[in-house]
């Protein structure tokens, strides 16, 4: 009989039970979900039933995380998906919430580079957490993307970007999500990238600011090799500042064009 552990095939005896599956693959699992619900007495199991085990607290092996993870992405996805490698300029609102969606969609590495530290008017808007204040951004957002999927590599550079670093911080990799609040550092990155090295991809954001509409809040192809998110309008200013949902749209519209690109979708 054919039934699915974790989201891995397996094939087993007939008239076999749920608990019996546990305890032959999983014995110290502490939660059985059987086709999506927790289940609190045993069950004979059958033909493409789906099993999940779960021990509290433990990490999934990494080929048990990769299942889950491709019964959720396809296989096609995940496989471009973790060989890619991404750099993240800036671990503000923008960058810190888009290390995050790139984290769970199990991307194979991410470069972090920032040079500030976490302060409690972050809290409002980044992905950061109380224990993190004071910390390195960089050093925070390692934490928690470790504790999201510890199979993700993580490079982290607790540095300030110029024009005679931007290219050697981002040597590796192929796509830059550009996440600063300043707009001369955003310059100075866009236009040192461009003028040395044309092959690599930014996809940027500017205009996420206030409680505007979400709708507003778009992605704009520029050319092959630049991408730009925002609605091109509201900046950060006294009376219209920066909050967490329309920064997180803003984020996740640039993780989301980070992984087409990946997947080789251009036409955004």
């Amino acid at each position: 009989m054919n039934i699915f552990v974790n989201e891995k095939h397996l094939t087993v005896e007939d008239n076999i039970t749920a608990y019996e599956v546990r305890d032959i693959f999983k014995k110290d699992a502490d939660v059985v979900i059987l086709n999506g619900f927790i289940i609190k007495e045993d069950f004979i199991l059958k033909e493409k039933d789906k099993i999940i085990l779960i021990e509290k607290g433990k990490t999934p092996t990494k080929g048990e995380l990769e299942h889950l993870l491709v019964s959720r992405h396809t296989p096609k996805v995940h496989e471009k998906v973790k060989k890619a490698c991404v750099g993240i300029a800036g671990l503000g609102g923008l960058g810190s919430n888009a290390a995050v969606s790139l984290a769970r969609l199990g991307i194979g590495k991410l470069v972090l580079v920032d040079f500030d530290i976490v302060e409690p008017s972050n809290l409002n808007r980044q992905q950061y957490l109380i224990k993190h204040l004071g910390m390195t951004k960089v050093e925070a957002m390692k934490e928690l993307i470790l504790e999201i999927n510890p199979f993700v590599e993580v490079e982290i550079k607790n540095e300030y970007i110029t024009e005679e670093n931007a290219l050697s911080v981002f040597k590796e990799v192929d796509i830059i999500v550009e996440a600063f609040d300043n707009p001369e550092a955003k310059a100075v990155l866009v236009n040192t990238i461009f003028s040395k090295k044309r092959n690599k991809i930014i996809v940027a954001a500017s205009g996420m600011a206030g409680y505007f509409s979400n709708n507003t809040i778009k992605t704009k192809k520029i050319n092959d090799n630049f991408y730009l998110i925002g609605d091109e309008t509201y900046e950060a200013k006294p009376g219209c500042g920066l909050m967490a949902p329309r920064v997180a749209i803003a984020a996740n519209h640039q993780a989301n064009t980070v992984l087409r690109l990946i997947m080789g979708e251009k036409n955004i």
